[in-house]
């Protein structure tokens, strides 16, 4: 299980650390929800999701507010003894000292940001689902090709960093050289970044390590994408029987998401950049509702079917 330190998303969401003197350095989220507090504020405990992180808007403050101490202080202190990971009042709204005692006594860290409540539960669940997301690393080269993630894989020493090196040269963009993290952010969404240390970096063989981001500057790189194609270099094989129209896809799984899979074969003088262009563009036209392939099986159908009525016409 992934867990993300609450450290992180208080620097991520810009919070204030109302108790600092709480040490948070080992607390852990490992929920991408967030719960809203508005039932547990009136007692009722079923169903309560205390490894979310807890959040209080202006609603749930003005409640709190007209509570006297004989009537909140034990919903208080049965609140806070469930552990959760911190309690986040939104609207920059000031939890009062009943809270902040009882807080600091079970070690919960209260937290203040200025975003309005439906805004910070919408970034924070954006933000934890893909930080919390499963994920695998795999061997290949990520590239943003007219806005269509592109993973190319193949085995070691094909051309897959070169193709990418020349792309970049014709303004596409690196996400990620030799080692791509797959996170899957929901059922049809992967998201692909690049490890921290091989960042903006491409290794070409004879030449060494290429930072792309000084050499080509930042527009040549982007930090994360989502992956909406493969494509799979090989070398050519006389013996294998290539697709040449494209009427049926190939699908390759990663994570249980299925992703479009086209096989390249490579031999000497194939521009690679241009075929993935190509695939890049025809991929989008797809996605659009524009098939190429087909669109040729039917003007080649039509075209037969045209002849063989002349045919019968003639023969009457």
């Amino acid at each position: 299980m992934y867990r993300v330190k609450l450290t992180d998303l208080i620097e991520k969401m810009h919070l204030k650390n109302i108790l600092p003197d709480i040490d948070i350095s080992e607390i852990k989220i490992n929920q991408s929800g967030v719960n809203r507090m508005a039932l547990q504020l009136v007692g009722f405990f079923d169903h309560f999701d205390s490894d979310r992180i807890q959040v209080i808007g202006n609603v749930e403050h003005s409640y709190l507010q007209q509570k006297d101490d004989d009537e909140i202080l034990p919903i208080y202190e049965t609140i806070f003894g469930f552990k959760m990971p911190c309690v986040v009042f939104c609207r920059n709204l000031e939890p009062c000292d009943r809270m902040l005692n009882v807080a600091e006594k079970h070690g919960v860290p209260i937290l203040q940001t200025d975003m309005s409540t439906s805004d910070f539960i919408a970034a924070t669940v954006r933000w934890l689902s893909e930080e919390l997301a499963p994920r695998i690393s795999i061997h290949g080269v990520l590239v943003d090709v007219y806005g269509e993630g592109v993973l190319i894989m193949g085995e070691s020493g094909i051309g897959k960093s070169e193709a990418a090196l020349e792309l970049i040269r014709r303004g596409h963009r690196l996400v990620s050289d030799d080692v791509v993290e797959l996170r899957k952010v929901s059922d049809d969404t992967l998201m692909g970044t690049s490890p921290d240390v091989t960042r903006h970096f491409i290794e070409l063989r004879g030449i060494g390590i290429v930072d792309v981001k000084s050499l080509f500057g930042v527009e040549s790189v982007m930090l994360s994408q989502k992956v909406n194609m493969v494509i799979r270099l090989e070398d050519w094989n006389r013996e294998t029987n290539y697709d040449r129209l494209g009427l049926d896809e190939d699908y390759i799984e990663f994570l249980g998401n299925r992703l479009v899979c086209y096989s390249i074969p490579i031999r000497p003088g194939r521009n690679l950049a241009v075929i993935v262009e190509s695939a890049a563009i025809n991929f989008r036209a797809k996605k659009m509702g524009y098939n190429a392939a087909q669109e040729l099986y039917n003007r080649v159908t039509g075209n037969l079917e045209k002849k063989q009525k002349m045919m019968a016409g003639s023969e009457e």
